[in-house]
């Protein structure tokens, strides 16, 4: 590591989770404002739901993000990249302090760094993230642009888990969201988000309990709920003769 390391002490302490606890530790990485980390929280402090989060670390200083945390009184850390000579050396520093942290699982919540080979291989199974589209169509950035472009039906979000192909992994859960005509990037931005919010908490949840089983690029879910029925955009006028 290079340069001033005076921003990058130890966690808050406030808001550190009393011994004892049943609920599966959690850490969650964090670039930007926070809106999904935000989903987490309101989840965690459900009586019933099965996770804590232990840990939020950002690589941005002021990360909106951190701010959320700290609110809600979880302890966080700041480990900016820049101050690293490589990829490697700001994973491994990062890999150390979610290890310390007892994280069981770990969620990437608009972390927008590239993950090496070595940190992605040593979280195989418990690192996870959600991806503002269908995957496996339009992974990367610009999602919303792109799916307009396309002139798709639908656009939405996927949770997945982390491989070393970017926004590749097994899929746990996906909510499709209908593209409307008059769209920009924006307002279909907006109505992804809104489902993100959803199903980001529902994929750990799931993960907590113990229901999730990956085989192959397949995942299982052990007592899925219903599945809903066919999403129609738009809606047909034609009525099926039965």
């Amino acid at each position: 590591m290079i340069g001033n390391t005076s921003n990058q002490g130890a966690p808050s302490q406030r808001g550190v989770e009393r011994p004892g606890s049943r609920k599966m530790p959690i850490a969650v990485l964090v670039s930007g404002r926070g809106s999904n980390l935000q989903a987490l929280i309101d989840a965690c402090a459900l009586p019933d739901f099965p996770a804590r989060i232990v840990l939020v670390l950002s690589n941005v200083a002021d990360a909106g993000g951190l701010a959320r945390a700290e609110r809600a009184g979880i302890p966080t850390q700041v480990l900016e990249h820049r101050l690293f000579a490589s990829r490697q050396a700001f994973d491994a520093e990062m890999q150390r302090r979610i290890d310390a942290s007892g994280a069981a699982l770990v969620c990437l919540a608009g972390f927008m760094r590239l993950l090496s080979p070595e940190f992605v291989a040593h979280y195989a199974g418990r690192l996870i993230n959600i991806h503002p589209s269908l995957l496996p169509a339009f992974p990367g950035l610009r999602t919303h642009e792109r799916a307009i472009a396309a002139g798709v039906r639908f656009a939405g979000c996927t949770v997945h888990f982390v491989v070393a192909e970017v926004d590749a992994g097994p899929i746990i859960v996906q909510a499709a969201v209908p593209v409307h005509g008059d769209d920009t990037p924006d307002t279909l931005g907006a109505r992804v988000l809104d489902a993100e919010r959803r199903i980001y908490p529902q994929a750990v949840r799931w993960f907590a309990e113990g229901r999730l089983t990956v085989e192959g690029k397949i995942v299982k879910i052990a007592a899925p709920p219903a599945a809903p029925g066919a999403a129609i955009n738009p809606p047909t006028e034609v009525r099926p003769q039965r």
